[in-house]
């Protein structure tokens, strides 16, 4: 089976409040709280797990919320290897309601030192050997230079390991610039990164920068992708509606678990759009239909 390294970054205790009406500047009445281990990466482990995979959970941890994410994901069943660092992991809270759009205030993250980045990446360098695809996901604490995310695509290119990258600003350009094999971010991440103003232009200036395949995800308007053959698209699932937050994430599992079974590029880009839209159905970010899932896989190919 495929052993698949899920690196999260900037971890964090998401909590989601389920409320029945947000109105801002005023006392909002929480009807369900839901705490879980969290960040992009610990959400993709999920899709991949979800799958039948193998992913492992690599995550700078500390202070208490950073034991209590160590002992969720031991709790759910998702393997993990952590690295200490002082600073407090951080909490990030997502605020539904059935009428609007999930809120989400998103704490930074603590600073990790130079001794702590070089045992996080320490840690990657000894995984690595046995792996099957490193996967990069998510943002960077506070005042990190985007330069450790190119020395993690460096690592695995080393290894021979392919390298998936799902991250924004110049962590994506410095990724693509080391060579990464995939990068996976939403097409607002894709064009800020790239500072261009057109879909076309932004995946084109991606791949000059040296990505071997860039996927950009867009919301309900499906998802396109460029590889040095030709490019791609993939209609969304329609008729879907929940709470969007960690779709991408689950698209990010479908793409890499279609890739590592050896289906093409569109075959693939189903997998992924199929995935994101079973994660909608869930009421938390990180779970997926997989009911949903096999079924939108079953509906007519709209790839081109």
């Amino acid at each position: 089976m495929a052993r698949i390294i899920v690196v999260t970054p900037n971890p964090a205790v998401d909590v989601t409040y389920r409320v029945d009406r947000q109105v801002l500047g005023e006392t909002n009445r929480v009807l369900e709280v839901t705490r879980r281990a969290g960040g992009k990466g610990v959400n993709v482990a999920r899709g991949l797990a979800a799958l039948g995979r193998d992913p492992i959970c690599v995550l700078p941890l500390g202070g208490a919320t950073g034991y209590w994410i160590a002992e969720a994901l031991r709790d759910e069943g998702l393997e993990a290897s952590t690295t200490t660092i002082a600073g407090l992991t951080r909490t990030t809270v997502a605020v539904t309601d059935q009428h609007a759009h999930p809120t989400l205030l998103v704490e930074p993250g603590p600073t990790l030192s130079t001794a702590e980045w070089s045992a996080l990446h320490a840690n990657i360098e000894r995984l690595i050997a046995d792996a099957d695809m490193l996967i990069v996901s998510g943002s960077l604490p506070a005042a990190a230079d985007p330069a450790e995310v190119g020395r993690m695509v460096a690592a695995a290119r080393a290894a021979g390991v392919p390298v998936l990258v799902d991250s924004s600003g110049d962590a994506l350009v410095v990724a693509a610039r080391a060579g990464a094999d995939i990068l996976k971010p939403n097409l607002q991440e894709l064009l800020e990164a790239t500072r261009t103003t057109s879909p076309e232009t932004a995946l084109s200036a991606a791949m000059e920068l040296g990505a071997g395949l860039v996927v950009a995800s867009r919301g309900a308007d499906g998802i396109i992708a460029r590889d040095h053959e030709r490019d791609y698209s993939v209609a969304a699932v329609g008729g879907v509606d929940g709470n969007p937050t960690g779709a991408g994430d689950a698209a990010t599992a479908g793409l890499a678990a279609a890739l590592l079974e050896g289906l093409p590029i569109d075959e693939a880009l189903r997998w992924s759009a199929a995935l994101g839209a079973a994660a909608v159905l869930r009421p938390v970010a990180g779970d997926v239909d997989l009911d949903a899932f096999h079924l939108f896989l079953s509906r007519p190919d709209t790839t081109k």
